[in-house]
């Protein structure tokens, strides 16, 4: 299919992640990489400084950089400083830049929160997940719903007012009603940003061996449908916006930055083990293990464990997967400009199929899910996917 690739970036800034793989002890559910060894910061840092300088000639500017993990507050705040003090001698980061720290509570003090304003950071998101103790103890957390509390109010303290919270639900044995309790309680401290993320099971993960061992019965799918239904109808009561499957936001300003590049074809460098970088069309990442990523990076190499060019067809087929994760949905304007082609024209039968459903609102100039199609996106996209796109890969 022909492109124009000079068409693939969105407009605006590119975004800047780093990868901190340190946990103090990973939890069950989980399956980003980090490791537990603390003893390895000194040869990481020194490490992930080596790839910024190696990477830093990218002809991208930067108006968000994201501190993930992993636990970055596991770093002692002076490790947090010098590495965004690299960044902005490495890359053209713009003066308006969203600064965005992960944080647990259970790791930071308020002298921590307050250094963390005093070097910059703008932005703080707090892996809460539940107010619940039960809960916690179920998702393997070191904290307590206390501890949650405690560090909310600290960081409110210390001057931010860029607080984003992530809360996980789908959790056996939680009822509606329970989940409207940790919800009221995660918006009674006035967060700017919430991520509500249902509960999965990765393979390969400590949770998953015990749900295939029948440790504990999972939430049904209805159940789950429900309870997501109540989060979107919740948050909306109380003046959030609903602009991501997972994502609500007090106003379109105090969105995600970071994040949307990720769902907006906007270029990102991923600096740290296991991180990816996307520049259209050309994707990379990094070796997941922090001693091929030292080992490389002290011989002179970037630590790439694979990349690829994506094709045409690749780029229209996640341009319309994450295109879908928006409650804006898909621009099919934009659509149009960027592979040649008619949305419309190339997906009528889908478009038609679930409309009729009820999972779509498709109108002149844009395609997005319904509430209840959002509980279906995986399989309303690999339809879109499956769709034979031959006919069009000469335009």
């Amino acid at each position: 299919m022909a492109i124009n690739n000079s068409k693939l970036i969105a407009a605006g800034a590119a975004g800047l992640y780093v990868h901190i793989p340190f946990c103090l002890q990973k939890c069950p559910y989980c399956d980003f990489y980090s490791i537990t060894d603390l003893s390895r910061v000194p040869a990481f840092l020194k490490a992930l400084k080596k790839e910024m300088s190696l990477v830093h000639e990218v002809p991208l500017q930067f108006d968000s950089l994201y501190i993930g993990g992993g636990t970055p507050s596991v770093l002692k705040t002076h490790y947090i400083g010098d590495i965004i003090k690299t960044a902005d001698k490495y890359f053209k980061i713009l003066p308006a830049c969203e600064l965005t720290i992960e944080i647990n509570p259970g790791t930071v003090k308020s002298e921590d929160l307050n250094n963390y304003e005093k070097i910059g950071i703008n932005r703080i998101n707090i892996g809460v997940q539940s107010f619940r103790d039960e809960n916690l103890k179920f998702l393997g957390r070191i904290h307590s719903a206390q501890n949650a509390g405690d560090t909310i109010k600290r960081a409110r303290q210390a001057g931010f007012n860029n607080l984003g919270l992530d809360l996980i639900y789908c959790i056996p044995g939680q009822t509606k009603s329970s989940w409207l309790e940790d919800l009221e309680k995660a918006v009674a401290f006035e967060p700017q940003h919430l991520s509500c993320y249902m509960l999965t099971y990765e393979q390969g993960t400590p949770m998953d061996r015990n749900r295939q061992k029948s440790c504990f019965q999972p939430m049904d799918g209805k159940r789950a449908g429900e309870l997501f239904q109540i989060t979107a109808e919740f948050l909306s009561t109380r003046g959030y916006q609903h602009y991501e499957i997972s994502n609500f936001a007090i106003s379109n300003a105090l969105r995600s930055r970071h994040n949307q590049k990720y769902w907006s074809f906007a270029p990102y460098i991923g600096l740290g083990p296991s991180a990816h970088s996307f520049i259209p069309p050309m994707r990379c990442w990094n070796h997941s293990d922090v001693t091929q990523y030292v080992n490389d990076l002290d011989a002179g190499r970037l630590p790439v464990s694979g990349k690829e060019q994506l094709t045409g067809d690749q780029l229209m087929i996640e341009a319309v997967y994450l295109g879908l994760r928006k409650t804006e949905g898909i621009d099919l304007d934009l659509f149009e400009r960027r592979f040649g082609t008619s949305f419309f024209d190339l997906f009528e039968e889908e478009l038609k199929n679930f409309e009729e459903k009820g999972f779509l609102k498709v109108t002149e100039h844009c395609c997005a899910l319904t509430l209840k199609g959002m509980l279906f996106l995986d399989s309303i996209a690999a339809a879109f996917v499956s769709r034979d796109l031959t006919s069009f890969s000469d335009r």
